[in-house]
């Protein structure tokens, strides 16, 4: 697994023992994420829920993003995102947060931090995707205009609005959803 664009192009990431526990976004679905959201992130604040080993953030800082926060409660995940933050010299721009993503949300509201990007990856069996995406709208942690992406499985179906939260796109690949999401508080910074 390779950082595919950006600063950090063809550098390899860290990735788990099996694909039991933590399940790694493809290389061609976070192609397509980037090509939907633009190519460049600068100066973007980034928030990866259930980071696994943190491939969606690190190709966002690849790709201009000014600092990264990875969410996950799972020893592996967090041991990957950090051994993968310090490999390609982002440990200054990236933080890892252990603990539960449903305690993650509301902790970041209270801290007052927003993010432009959002990428939220749940296990497809939690089904979360709308429980997360009302939490991130109202603990206000997407800034206004901010993205969200929701990788999800393709029988969840989730709906178009959500709080101010509004789906703008969609993408399918086999059994996974992505579901593009924009805060309409505002334009994006």
């Amino acid at each position: 697994m390779r950082i595919i664009s950006g600063e950090l192009k063809g550098r390899t990431l860290a990735t788990p023992k099996t694909h039991a526990v933590i399940r790694p976004t493809a290389d061609r679905v976070r192609q397509t994420i980037f090509d939907v959201l633009g190519q460049w992130c600068e100066g973007w604040a980034v928030v990866d829920l259930y980071a696994g080993t943190g491939a969606l953030a690190f190709e966002a800082l690849s790709r201009g993003a000014a600092s990264a926060v990875l969410v996950d409660s799972g020893r592996e995940a967090l041991s990957l995102s950090r051994e993968n933050a310090a490999a390609l010299g982002v440990s200054a721009r990236t933080r890892v947060l252990a603990m539960p993503v449903a305690r993650a949300v509301p902790w970041l509201g209270r801290q007052g931090q927003r993010f432009e990007l959002v990428f939220v990856d749940p296990p497809y069996a939690d089904r979360a995707g709308l429980e997360v995406l009302t939490a991130l709208d109202e603990h206000q942690v997407v800034a206004p205009g901010g993205r969200v992406v929701l990788e999800h499985d393709k029988r969840e179906v989730l709906p178009g609005e959500v709080g101010g939260l509004t789906r703008i796109d969609e993408r399918a690949f086999g059994d996974t959803r992505a579901s593009f999401y924009v805060d309409r508080k505002g334009p994006l910074t």
